[in-house]
């Protein structure tokens, strides 16, 4: 392997992990330490801020304000970078969210602070997708790219969580996985003061603090973390638990609610839908979308909503 190219590969190394014991970044690039040692000045003199911790635990780190290798991007192209990103990790685009996160998270913690402040005065813009779906919202880059890092370097987080009743309390987790389930952005983590798996929603963390303590990372909870999430959803109280009868075959309307309800077949052409829904226009899109006689039995908001939506577009169409 030539220098250039093994100096790169440190810098990638340097980029994909808070901290590196100098003997095992060594041996990843099959070098001595000695030679490691040279290579690591080599970056400090071009500028790039490797910072060298000696002792026991000591090793190598890759401080923010580096550039990006091989590129050097100025603050208009990183900026456009990162928000290009936030809205690939948010669903706006058929790409894969969780490499979109993981590369978000590798540029904005090597950015100067200059350019991180512009891309968080960033973050109240609100940019309307080309299609009619929902996005998961990313209001705070700077919160997200902190607990991205947290899972990827298995660091305990300290951090404030709203609940669903507006609540707000500390909280100190173990990281493992943010996840995109209907449009939201989830945490999978385990809550050290419940001694248990908990799901939080990325939009209401604030204030997320790096502790520096690394953990053992556990098994997650179920194989596919997006159903985990979704049963996680499912299984707390419904503000509103819409339930209807549908004259459509229970397979026909299983695949257009898909994970938003269930669907329990009454005979071949008739089925119950349940919905826990947390706003009542979504539940009433789901249904008007059925395309099928429908009878709302309740709860009695849902029924007078719908009502209303009947009467808006009624009014709407007389004298067309």
């Amino acid at each position: 392997m030539s220098t250039s190219t093994r100096v790169l590969e440190l810098l990638g190394l340097l980029q994909n992990r808070r901290h590196w014991p100098g003997d095992e970044l060594a041996r990843r690039l099959g070098v001595s330490q000695r030679t490691l040692r040279r290579d690591v000045d080599g970056l400090q003199e071009l500028g790039y801020p490797v910072t060298t911790t000696r002792g026991t635990g000591g090793g190598y780190q890759l401080s923010p304000g580096a550039a990006l290798p091989p590129l050097v991007l100025s603050e208009d192209e990183a900026a456009a970078v990162v928000m290009g990103l936030k809205e690939i990790a948010a669903g706006a685009y058929p790409t894969s969210g969780d490499a979109a996160l993981s590369a978000m998270a590798k540029i904005v913690q090597v950015l100067p602070a200059r350019i991180r402040r512009r891309i968080d005065s960033l973050r109240a813009v609100v940019v309307q997708s080309q299609d009619t779906g929902r996005r998961a919202a990313i209001t705070d880059v700077a919160s997200l790219t902190t607990v991205a890092l947290a899972c990827r370097d298995t660091e305990t987080l300290e951090l404030q969580y709203r609940t669903r009743s507006g609540e707000v309390g500390g909280r100190t987790i173990h990281p493992h996985r943010v996840v995109s389930v209907d449009n939201r952005l989830y945490l999978i983590a385990w809550d050290l003061d419940r001694a248990d798996w908990r799901t939080f929603r990325v939009d209401r963390i604030t204030d997320p603090s790096r502790t520096g303590k690394r953990f053992v990372p556990r098994r997650l909870p179920a194989d596919d973390p997006v159903e985990y999430v979704r049963a996680q959803i499912r299984s707390l109280p419904a503000r509103f638990p819409v339930h209807a009868t549908v004259q459509a075959p229970a397979e026909q309307v299983r695949a257009e609610i898909a994970h938003y309800g269930t669907v329990e077949p009454i005979n071949e052409t008739s089925c119950r839908v349940y919905i826990p829904a947390a706003s009542l226009d979504w539940a009433a899109f789901c249904i008007a979308a059925l395309e099928a006689p429908v009878v709302i039995h309740g709860p009695p908001e849902a029924v007078e909503y719908m009502r209303g939506w009947g009467r808006r577009l009624i009014a709407g169409t007389q004298g067309q």
